[in-house]
C-alpha cells in the first residue's frame, strides 16, 4: 500500500521526469487574485501566466497545492463530517502546460501515471469528455484504447470549463474510478450518477478558446492544460478504502482526536470534522490568516468553532484542538516545512481562541437546547438563531450543525430578517460620503507623477457629480475629478489620499481626499472658483506640508514593520496599517502584549536605525527578483510582473507603492503612543514622528515640570518624591482601616441590643452612618457570632447610594435565606441584589425610602418563620 506522502512524491517526480518544473505550493491566501477567499485549486497560482499577464522561465509545471474550500462561492463547510469526500482542505496535485504539450500529451501522461505508476486496473477506470469534443474522445479510444463500454460523452454542464463569463475555456476529460457492483450508483452521465460507486478522480482541462461577452469563442494561439487531481481521492483508491477519512493522513488525526476524547479506536462523523478542521486551521494560520470577525478570518474563525463544538458534543471539557497541531506537523511537515516552522504559533492561535470560545459555548448551546426543548415544530426560529450569532458568536453553519444532527430545519428567512434590521441600524447610525461607484466603469488610466514632484499639469478626463458622471462642476459644487496625468497619491497601501488644489485660469477646486477607482484618481472636493469642465487643463498642486508629514509616518512604519521582527519574532506579518500626517498605526500578528521592556527595545532601534540616515533605496524589478532581494511581500495584495522595492541600508527592504522620505534621518524623531490588542493574535501599535512627535515631547516636558512643582521636587526627584507619597497615603489608608473595625466592632456591641426576637431568632435591622459603610461585613458577621440564631440587614448611604448587607447565621437559613432579605428591602429603595443563604448584598438608588424599608423587614421575617 502506498502512503499519501509517497503518493504526492511519485506524482511529482512523474512529471520532473518529463520537463515538468515542481512548482511549491502557493499560499492559501491567492496573492494574485484579490476576487478569491482562499486558494482553491491548483491552477490558482497560474493564472496569469494562463492570461498571457505574466511570464515564467517554463512551458511545463507540477504542484501539489493546498487548498480551502469554505466560505465564498466554494464552500464545502456543511458537509464536512457527514459525507466521505468533502472537506474544508485538500491537496490538489496537477500538471499544467502553457501553450506548450495539449491534449494527446495531457491524456497519455494521466492514463499512464494512474496504470502503470500506481496501478490502478483499467478496467476500474472510467473515462468521460465533452459531448462535442471528438479530438479527445479519437485520443482516448483509438490512441489509449479505452474500453468504449466504460467511455461516455458529458454535456456542457459538467465537462466545459471556463474562468468567467468571458475569457479562457475550453472542454474537459475526466476520469473515474469504479469502486465495484457493490456500492450503489450509476456510471457518470446517467442518471444513477449521484451514487458513490464511480468516483471522479481527475480532471483534465484543456484551454482550447477566448470567449468574449457575445459568447462567440476563438480559438487561443497558444492552448494551454491545466489538471487537478485530489490526493485524498486518490489515496483512498491506492489504498482500497472508499471514504477519504480513512485513509493514513486522516487515521493518525482521528485517533489523535479520539484519544483526546477518551474514545481509543472510535471513528465517528465528530472525530472526522475535527481531523478535518485541524489541517484546513493550522494551514490557514501557517499562511497569517488569525481568527476575526470578518473576511478570511472570519472563516478561519467558523472553522475553529465548529471544531470546538464537535469537541463538545464528544465531552471533551477542556481546551484541546490546538494538541493536534503536533500530530499534523508529523503527518505533513515534511511535505510543507512552513507548517513545521509555524508550529508554535499555530498552537498559540488555536489555544486563546478555544480559550476565548468555550466561555461563551457552553451558554449558547444552553439557549439552544432550552428552545428545542420547547419548540412545537422541527424549525428554529430566526430570533434564536440571530441570537446564538449576535449574542454568543455562533455562525449560522454551526446552529444548522445542531438542527441537522437533532432532526430540525432553520427559519433562514427570519433570521435574515432579523440581520437585515441590523444592518438598517448600522446604516442608519454611519454617514457615508457621497456614492462614487459609478466612476468603478472608468477604463482610463491616471499616470502617478508625484514621487518626484507635488505640481504638475494635467487633463480633466471624468467629472463626477451626486455619484453619477457630469460634464461640468460649477462653483460650490461638490465631486470627483479624474486626471490622465497627476502628482497626488492616491489612498493605497495604508497611505492616506493627497489633499492640495486643482488649478486652471480663474477656476479653484480644493481637493480634500485622493481615492482609487480602477487605474484612475479620484480626486475628491468642492469647486471654490469658477467651472471646472471636461477636457480643461489644469494644475494640480498638492498640500507639500501634508504630504511630507505622511511620508515620515510611512518610512516609519516600514522601519517599525522591520523593528517588531527583530524585536519579537519573524512570526509578525502586517495586518493592516494607516498613515496619515498626523499619526500611524501598524496591526501586526502577534498573541500576547507588547511588554514595556519590548516597546522601549522598538524605539530605541526605530530611532537608531533613523539617526543611520540611510539613503531610500528605490528599484523596480520583477516580483520573483524582488522576493530573492529579500523584500516583504503582504498575503493578499495584488503585485504585478513589475514591483516597487524600497530598501533602507540593511535594515528594511518591502515591496511599496507609497511616497516615503529621501533619508531616514528626515524622520527626525520616533515615538510609540500606544499599544493594544484590536482581535485575537492582532496587536496595534500607534506612533508619531517628526513635528508631532516634538510636540508630544515639549508637551510630556511641560507636565512634568508641573507635576514635579506640585510635589515640591524637581523633575529629576519627582519620581522618588510621588513615591514616597503613595507609600505614606498606604499606610495611612491601612491605618484608617483599622480604625473603621475598630468602630464597627463598637457600633456592632451597641447595635446587638436593638435586635428584636422573632420566633427564637434575633432580627435586627439598622442603618449605619455613612463613615461606617466599609466596614458593614464585618460588622454583620460580628453581630452573627455575638447574637447566636439571628438574622441582620445593615444598610448605610454614601454618596446618595444605598447600600445594604444580609447576614443569616447557618442554622436559620433553612427558614431565611440573605439573599432573598437583601432583595425584599433592596426593592424598596429602588434596587437589586443577591448571594448565598447565609450573606448576600444589594444597592439602592432611593435612600429616602430606606427607613420605610428597614421597619418591614422584622414582619417580612416573622412571614417566613411564621
Amino acid at each position: 500500500m502506498k502512503s499519501s506522502a509517497d503518493i504526492r512524491q511519485a506524482f511529482l517526480n512523474f512529471f520532473s521526469e518529463r520537463g515538468h518544473q515542481v512548482v511549491s505550493s502557493s499560499s492559501l491566501v491567492p496573492g494574485n487574485d484579490p476576487t478569491l477567499l482562499f486558494t482553491n485549486a491548483g491552477m490558482v497560482q497560474f493564472k496569469d501566466v494562463f492570461t498571457g499577464r505574466e511570464k515564467r522561465p517554463y512551458t511545463r509545471a507540477t504542484s501539489s497545492q493546498r487548498c480551502v474550500r469554505a466560505g465564498g462561492k466554494h464552500n464545502d463547510l456543511e458537509n464536512v463530517g457527514y459525507t466521505a469526500r468533502h472537506h474544508t482542505f485538500f491537496e490538489m496535485l496537477g500538471n499544467f502546460s502553457f501553450g506548450d504539450y495539449f491534449k494527446h500529451d495531457a491524456i497519455r501522461y494521466a492514463w499512464e501515471f494512474l496504470t502503470e505508476v500506481v496501478k490502478l486496473p483499467p478496467e476500474r477506470l472510467w473515462v468521460t469528455v465533452y459531448e462535442e469534443d471528438d479530438e479527445a474522445a479519437d485520443i482516448w479510444l483509438k490512441d489509449v484504447g479505452v474500453d468504449p463500454n466504460r467511455f461516455s460523452r458529458i454535456g456542457a454542464k459538467d465537462n466545459f470549463w471556463s474562468m468567467g463569463d468571458t475569457g479562457p475555456c475550453g472542454p474537459c476529460t475526466e476520469i473515474f474510478y469504479d469502486h465495484g457492483s457493490e456500492v450503489a450508483g450509476g456510471p457518470p452521465g446517467t442518471p444513477e450518477e449521484d451514487g458513490d460507486r464511480y468516483i471522479e478522480i481527475w480532471n483534465l482541462v484543456f484551454m482550447q478558446y477566448d470567449r468574449s461577452a457575445d459568447g462567440s469563442m476563438t480559438p487561443l494561439p497558444a492552448p494551454s492544460v491545466d489538471t487537478g487531481m485530489g490526493l485524498e481521492r486518490l489515496a483512498a483508491v491506492v489504498q482500497g478504502v472508499h471514504s477519504n477519512y480513512e485513509i493514513d493522513l486522516f487515521r493518525r488525526l482521528i485517533g489523535a482526536a479520539a484519544e483526546l476524547a477518551g474514545r481509543s479506536g472510535e471513528d465517528n462523523s465528530s472525530l472526522r470534522v475535527i481531523a478535518d478542521h485541524i489541517r484546513a486551521c493550522a494551514f490557514l494560520i501557517a499562511d497569517g490568516v488569525y481568527p476575526s470577525n470578518e473576511g478570511r478570518g472570519y472563516v478561519l474563525r467558523r472553522i475553529v468553532r465548529r471544531a470546538i463544538r464537535h469537541g463538545y458534543k464528544l465531552g471533551i471539557d477542556k481546551v484541546f484542538f490546538y494538541r493536534l497541531v503536533s500530530p499534523l506537523v508529523d503527518e505533513m511537515g515534511a511535505a510543507y516545512p512552513e507548517l513545521t516552522a509555524a508550529r508554535e504559533q499555530v498552537e498559540r492561535v488555536l489555544q486563546q481562541e478555544e480559550e476565548r470560545f468555550r466561555e461563551t459555548l457552553e451558554q449558547g448551546m444552553k439557549l439552544l437546547d432550552e428552545t428545542l426543548a420547547n419548540l412545537t415544530e422541527k424549525r428554529i426560529p430566526g430570533e434564536t438563531i440571530f441570537r446564538l450569532y449576535d449574542t454568543y458568536g455562533f455562525p449560522v453553519d454551526l446552529t444548522n450543525d445542531v438542527a441537522r444532527e437533532r432532526g430540525y430545519e432553520l427559519d433562514e428567512v427570519g433570521f435574515e430578517a432579523h440581520m437585515e434590521a441590523q444592518r438598517e441600524r448600522a446604516r442608519s447610525a454611519s454617514q457615508f460620503k457621497a456614492d462614487y461607484s459609478a466612476a468603478a466603469a472608468f477604463e482610463g488610466r491616471s499616470e502617478f507623477t508625484g514621487y518626484d514632484s507635488c505640481e504638475g499639469g494635467g487633463k480633466v478626463l471624468a467629472l463626477y457629480r451626486e455619484g453619477k458622471t457630469a460634464k461640468e462642476l460649477a462653483a460650490g459644487e461638490e465631486g470627483m475629478v479624474i486626471l490622465d496625468r497627476t502628482p497626488f497619491y492616491a489612498e493605497s497601501g495604508g497611505q492616506v489620499g493627497d489633499k492640495g488644489v486643482l488649478l486652471a485660469p480663474g477656476v479653484e477646486f480644493d481637493v480634500t481626499d485622493t481615492v482609487k477607482f480602477g487605474d484612475g484618481h479620484g480626486h475628491l472636493g468642492r469647486v471654490r472658483a469658477g467651472s471646472l469642465a471636461l477636457g480643461a487643463e489644469v494644475v494640480a498642486r498638492v498640500d507639500g506640508a501634508n504630504r511630507q508629514a505622511t511620508m515620515l509616518n510611512h518610512s516609519a512604519t516600514h522601519l517599525l514593520h522591520a523593528a517588531l521582527r527583530q524585536v519579537l519574532g519573524e512570526h509578525v506579518v502586517q495586518k493592516g496599517s494607516l498613515v496619515a500626517p498626523d499619526r500611524l498605526r501598524f496591526d501586526f500578528s502577534h498573541f500576547e502584549a507588547v511588554s514595556d521592556d519590548q516597546l522601549v527595545e522598538l524605539e530605541r532601534l526605530v530611532n537608531a536605525w533613523i539617526r543611520a540616515n540611510a539613503a531610500a533605496d528605490i528599484r523596480r524589478m520583477g516580483y520573483d527578483e524582488a522576493i530573492d532581494y529579500g523584500a516583504i511581500a503582504l498575503f493578499g495584495e495584488k503585485y504585478g510582473d513589475e514591483v516597487r522595492v524600497l530598501r533602507f541600508g540593511d535594515f528594511s527592504t518591502e515591496l511599496c507603492g507609497g511616497t516615503h522620505v529621501g533619508r531616514t534621518g528626515d524622520i527626525g524623531f520616533f515615538k510609540i503612543i500606544g499599544e493594544s490588542g484590536v482581535a485575537a493574535g492582532i496587536r496595534r501599535i500607534e506612533a508619531i514622528t517628526g513635528d508631532e512627535a516634538v510636540a508630544w515631547a515639549e508637551d510630556s516636558e511641560r507636565r512634568l515640570d508641573r507635576l514635579a512643582k506640585a510635589l515640591k521636587a524637581s523633575p529629576d526627584t519627582a519620581e522618588v518624591k510621588l513615591n514616597q507619597l503613595l507609600d505614606r497615603s498606604r499606610q495611612l489608608e491601612k491605618e484608617l482601616e483599622r480604625l473603621q473595625q475598630k468602630l464597627a466592632s463598637k457600633a456592632g456591641a451597641d447595635l446587638a441590643s436593638q435586635a428584636v426576637d422573632v420566633g427564637g431568632i434575633k432580627v435586627l435591622a439598622a442603618q449605619l452612618d455613612a463613615g461606617q459603610a466599609n466596614a458593614m461585613r464585618e460588622t454583620v458577621d460580628q453581630l452573627k457570632n455575638s447574637l447566636g440564631s439571628a438574622v441582620v440587614l445593615l444598610a448605610a448611604v454614601k454618596d446618595e447610594k444605598v447600600r445594604l448587607v444580609a447576614g443569616v447565621t447557618k442554622d436559620c437559613t433553612d427558614r431565611v435565606k440573605a439573599g432573598e432579605l437583601v432583595n425584599h428591602v433592596a426593592a424598596q429603595v429602588g434596587g437589586k441584589g443577591g448571594g448565598r443563604p447565609d450573606f448576600a448584598q444589594a444597592g439602592g438608588s432611593e435612600p429616602s425610602k430606606l427607613p420605610q424599608a428597614l421597619e418591614s423587614v422584622v414582619e417580612w421575617v416573622n412571614a417566613k418563620c411564621g
